[in-house]
C-alpha cells in the first residue's frame, strides 16, 4: 500500500495562489506574529511554516517541471522568472527571519532533541549564511543558469536527413558500424563546439556571481560558502581529496584495463572517443523497449518482482501527471525526480531514447521517488525534501543495481547478462568521472580570476589523471579532436546548474554498492534496510542514515578498495 498521509495543518487556504505574494504575506505575518509560550507553539508553527513553504515549493516546482519540458515556451519563461524575482526573495527573507525567531526562541532547549537537533542545526546555518544583498544575485544568478538550459535545449542535429536532439543521437554511438558511430559523435562536438563560446561566457558570469555571494556572506571564497550551503558537517575537502586519490589508486587502473581489452577485441590500435558505448562482439545495440509506454509497463513489473511495496509505489506514479520520459525538440537536457511537496506525490522527467542507459535511468529516478513516498507521512518539510544529497542518492543508485535479476523483463537472459555487464563496466568510467567533476569544482573556486585557458588547462589535466585510455590525436573530418576534448566539461550539466554538486554521486555509489552486496545473498534484509532508512527522510544526520541502510558512511581509499573488489568478483562471473 502507499503510504498515506494527513496534513497536521489546516494554517494554508486550499486554494490559495501561491505565485501571489499579496496572498502569502498575511500568512508569514502571521507565523512571525505569533505568540510563542513553550515548547509546543514551537512545534506548532514549525509544522504550520512547512505547510506554508510546501506550498510555495509546489508552485516553484510546477513552474521548473513546465519550463525545462518546454523550454522555447516563452511565457512559461516569462512567469518562472516572475517567481525567482518577485516571490523567492520575499521567501527567502521570511524564511530567515522565521529561521530566526524559532532559534533565538529560549523554548527550543525544550524541544526532543533527537527529532529535532537535525533541524535547529540547519536552521542555525542559513541565518549565519543570509544576507538580503544577495538576494538579487541569487535571483540574476537563477535566470543566467536558465540561459544554459535554453543553450542545450535548442541543440540539434541533422543525421542523415532527420533532425534529433543530441540525447537521441546517443544510439547510433552503439552503432556497429565505426563510419556511424564517428559521423554522429562528430555532429554531436561539432554542435557542441558551436555554442562553446556562448557556455564559457555563461560560466563565468555563473562564477563571478558565486564568489560575490560568498564574499558577502562572510566566507573566504565560494567553495567554503557551498560546503556550509550543501550542509556537509560530515566530511571535508580533504576527505573529498582523500576520495579522488583512492579512485585513482583503484579505479583508474581497470577503467584502463578495460579500454585496453576493448581496444584488443575490436581490433584496434588505440580507442577513439566513438569506440566506448559499442558491443565489443559486434552484437546489434540492446534496445530495451520501442516506446515509453513499454518501458514503463516493463519497469512496474521489474519492481513488483523485487518488492510488492516497491512495485505498488511505482504504479501510483503512472497517472496523475507524474512521469515525462520521451526526448523531444525544445525540452532540457538530463533526468531528474522533483517532489510537490504539498502534495506529496513525486514527478519524474526523462529523455528516453530506447536506450540500455533509459532503463538506469527510469529505475534511478524511481527511487528517488520511492525516498519522497516513504517519507510522505513526515510533517516537516525539510525532512521530507531535504535529506542528505549523499543519502538521496544511494536511494537511487540501489535501484539500479537491485534491478539486475530482473532484467529478463526486458531482454533475453544473453542480453541480460550483457546488460549487468555493461552497467558493471561503466561503472569503472562513473567513479573517475565524479572524481574529475568534483576536483575540477575545487580547482575553479580555489583559483579565483582564472582565464579561460587556465580553466582549459586544468580541465585537461584531470582528463590525464583520471581519464579512460583514449586516443584523441588529430582530425575527425575537418573537427579537431583535442579541441573537442577541451570543451568536454561543458557538457556537465551540474557545473551550471548545481555547483559542488557532484562528490554525492561518488559516496552514494559506494552505499549502494554496499547495499547491493547485502542484497546478493539476503534480499529481504537489504530491501528492508532500504525502506526503513528512507522512511527516515532527512531527520537523522548522514552517517546515521547510511547505519540505518546497515551501511558503513566511509569513501576512503580503504572502502574504495573493498567495495570494487565485490564489483569486480561479479564481473568476472558474467560472460563478455
Amino acid at each position: 500500500m502507499i503510504p498515506t498521509f494527513t496534513p497536521a495543518s489546516d494554517y494554508v487556504p486550499a486554494q490559495i495562489d501561491a505565485l501571489n505574494w499579496d496572498a502569502l504575506a498575511p500568512l508569514f505575518k502571521g507565523l512571525l506574529e505569533r505568540e510563542l509560550h513553550c515548547a509546543k507553539c514551537i512545534e506548532r508553527l514549525i509544522i504550520d511554516r512547512s505547510e506554508l513553504d510546501a506550498t510555495i515549493a509546489e508552485a516553484y516546482t510546477t513552474l521548473y517541471v513546465t519550463m525545462t519540458c518546454h523550454t522555447d515556451d516563452q511565457e512559461v519563461k516569462k512567469k518562472y522568472f516572475a517567481f525567482v524575482e518577485n516571490i523567492e526573495p520575499r521567501w527567502k527573507e521570511a524564511s530567515f527571519e522565521l529561521d530566526k525567531r524559532i532559534i533565538a526562541s529560549p523554548f527550543i532547549k525544550d524541544l526532543d532533541q533527537n527529532r529535532y537537533r537535525v533541524l535547529l542545526r540547519d536552521m542555525k546555518t542559513s541565518v549565519e549564511l543570509f544576507r538580503t544583498e544577495n538576494l538579487p544575485l541569487e535571483a540574476e544568478h537563477t535566470k543566467i543558469q536558465q540561459k544554459y538550459q535554453e543553450l542545450n535545449g535548442a541543440m540539434m542535429v541533422t543525421f542523415r536527413g532527420q533532425e534529433r536532439t543530441l540525447q537521441q543521437m546517443g544510439v547510433f554511438q552503439e552503432d556497429t558500424d565505426r563510419a556511424t558511430r564517428e559521423e554522429a559523435w562528430r555532429l554531436v562536438a561539432e554542435r557542441r563546439l558551436k555554442d562553446r563560446a556562448e557556455g564559457d561566457t555563461i560560466f563565468d558570469k555563473l562564477l563571478d556571481l558565486r564568489q560575490r555571494i560568498a564574499r558577502n556572506a562572510g566566507c573566504a571564497g565560494y567553495r567554503d560558502f557551498a560546503f556550509r550551503q550543501r550542509r556537509r558537517y560530515d566530511y571535508t575537502v580533504e576527505d573529498c581529496n582523500r576520495f579522488a586519490q583512492g579512485v585513482e589508486q583503484h579505479i583508474v587502473p581497470v577503467l584502463r584495463r578495460l579500454n585496453r581489452e576493448r581496444a584488443k577485441a575490436l581490433g584496434l590500435p588505440a580507442l577513439r572517443p566513438w569506440d566506448l558505448a559499442v558491443d565489443i562482439k559486434g552484437r546489434a545495440p540492446l534496445r530495451p523497449f520501442a516506446t515509453c509506454d513499454e518501458m514503463v509497463e516493463r519497469t512496474s513489473r521489474i519492481f513488483h518482482r523485487m518488492d510488492r511495496g516497491l512495485g505498488e509505489l511505482f504504479d501510483s506514479m503512472r497517472h496523475g501527471g507524474c512521469l515525462d520520459l520521451d526526448s523531444r525538440k525544445g525540452k532540457a537536457p538530463g533526468g531528474y525526480q522533483a517532489s510537490r511537496d504539498r502534495i506529496r506525490m513525486p514527478f519524474i522527467f526523462m529523455n528516453a531514447v530506447g536506450l540500455q542507459r533509459d532503463v538506469e535511468t527510469m529505475v534511478h529516478e524511481a527511487g528517488h521517488a520511492f525516498h519522497s513516498l516513504l517519507s510522505r507521512q513526515e510533517q516537516i518539510l525539510s525532512y521530507r525534501s531535504d535529506a542528505p544529497i549523499e543519502f538521496c542518492e544511494v536511494a537511487s543508485m540501489t535501484m539500479e543495481l537491485t534491478a539486475h535479476p530482473f532484467l529478463d523483463e526486458f531482454y533475453s537472459k544473453p542480453d541480460a547478462d550483457r546488460a549487468r555487464r555493461v552497467h558493471l563496466e561503466q561503472l569503472a568510467t562513473l567513479l573517475p568521472w565524479i572524481a574529475t567533476i568534483d576536483q575540477f569544482q575545487h580547482w575553479l573556486y580555489t583559483n579565483v580570476g582564472h582565464t579561460q585557458q587556465q580553466r582549459t588547462d586544468a580541465w585537461l589535466e584531470l582528463r590525464r589523471r583520471f581519464g579512460p585510455e583514449v586516443d584523441w590525436s588529430g582530425t575527425s573530418g575537418t573537427l579537431n579532436l583535442a579541441e573537442a576534448r577541451a570543451a568536454e566539461w561543458q557538457r556537465q550539466l551540474h557545473l551550471f546548474t548545481s555547483p559542488f554538486y557532484y562528490i554525492e554521486y561518488g559516496i552514494a555509489q559506494l552505499g549502494a554498492l554496499q547495499l547491493y552486496s547485502i542484497y546478493r545473498t539476503d534480499p529481504a534484509k537489504a530491501i528492508t534496510g532500504y525502506k526503513s532508512a528512507l522512511a527516515l527522510g532527512g531527520s537523522r544526520p548522514l552517517p546515521d542514515l547510511f547505519r540505518a541502510a546497515g551501511l558503513d558512511f566511509d569513501f576512503s581509499p580503504e572502502r574504495i578498495r573493498k567495495t570494487w573488489s565485490a564489483v569486480e568478483e561479479e564481473l568476472a562471473s558474467l560472460p563478455a
